[in-house]
């Protein structure tokens, strides 16, 4: 059974979930609607559907991607849950914890399926990890999201916490598993580099570093464990274990030395483009009825240790967000 499906902002993220859902045997792509009706008539023209006004496409859709800029998610998704639509909203969930509180609110009235964008977790690496980490005695996670100056003519006001680090503290938060107690951060004035530590109840320390201005791309995730280290390349999607063998003293020409060598083991990875699992799964939960793979409450959780970083940034303003009780 195919989904009726409609994608509301069509900007550089949107364009994709239109191409994704048009080419899925699971979905039916309705129509796209942005308030740039140039935009949703040229992408529309690309993946054989319609540009339609919002209320027009909500009338006809069953579930919609919601992709417009943050600082809209809440009035547009919103608008698509009173209306009984289920919704994927693109991270973050809100720009407030206030605000994402309300959409999980309304889905729950609406008993409508809400998944939050937080791609990484079906990055196939990411999945694989997944299947193994509580085998892990881990100690330490460390994340680092790093890239050059964004081109002109994309929206990055949202500084590096709340567009970059929320990957990275979703994806964390899902694989630590344990509330954190204790947060700390520093970065550059103008918001474009930061560094966080955080401090987990199960004493696993979580370093994150985002970045907008450093001149190489790097997307990787390392977990320091009792016995290995393992590390995660979102990019190449793939991951290597490095392991220590059990040394050696060895006897050589009436010497005694000392031996130890180290075992990269490579798990292998499924291969599979992120944005067609995630948006694959968000039909599964619509036609099956069942929960996401990432929930509302996810993004509320991940939003509010997103502005406990940037409250430790500055933190003579205060600007906890009323999210201290929120693990």
């Amino acid at each position: 059974m195919t989904v009726p499906v409609g994608v509301l902002g069509v900007g550089s993220m949107g364009r994709h979930h239109a191409r994704v859902y048009a080419e899925s045997a699971d979905a039916d792509l309705v129509g796209v609607s942005d308030v740039d009706e140039e935009s949703a008539a040229d992408v529309a023209a690309a993946y054989g559907t319609r540009a339609m006004s919002t209320e027009e496409l909500l009338d006809a859709v069953e579930a919609v991607s919601v992709a417009v800029p943050s600082r809209y998610h809440l009035p547009v998704a919103l608008e698509a849950l009173e209306a009984g639509v289920h919704a994927l909203v693109e991270k973050p969930l809100a720009t407030t914890t206030a605000d994402a509180e309300e959409l999980v609110a309304a889905a729950n009235a609406a008993g409508v399926v809400l998944q939050v964008g937080h791609i990484e977790r079906f990055n196939p690496a990411v999945r694989t990890l997944s299947e193994f980490v509580d085998d892990l005695d881990l100690i330490a996670v460390d994340a680092r999201r790093l890239g050059p100056p964004v081109d002109g003519g994309r929206d990055v006001g949202d500084g590096v916490v709340l567009d970059l680090m929320i990957h990275d503290i979703d994806v964390i938060r899902s694989l630590v598993g344990s509330p954190v107690v204790d947060v700390s951060a520093a970065g550059s004035p103008d918001d474009q580099y930061v560094a966080a530590t955080l401090g987990f109840e199960n004493d696993v320390v979580g370093s994150l570093t985002a970045s907008r201005v450093t001149q190489r791309k790097v997307r990787e995730l390392t977990l320091t464990a009792r016995d290995c280290q393992v590390t995660v390349d979102y990019i190449d999607r793939s991951i290597r274990i490095h392991r220590r063998t059990r040394p050696e003293f060895l006897v050589s020409d009436g010497d005694l030395r000392y031996r130890s060598e180290q075992v990269v083991e490579r798990p292998t990875v499924d291969n599979g483009e992120p944005l067609k699992k995630e948006l694959g799964a968000f039909l599964d939960a619509v036609r099956n009825g069942t929960d996401p793979v990432v929930s509302g409450r996810d993004g509320v959780k991940a939003l509010a240790l997103a502005h406990r970083v940037r409250a430790a940034l500055r933190p003579s303003t205060k600007r906890y967000d009323g999210i201290d009780a929120i693990q």
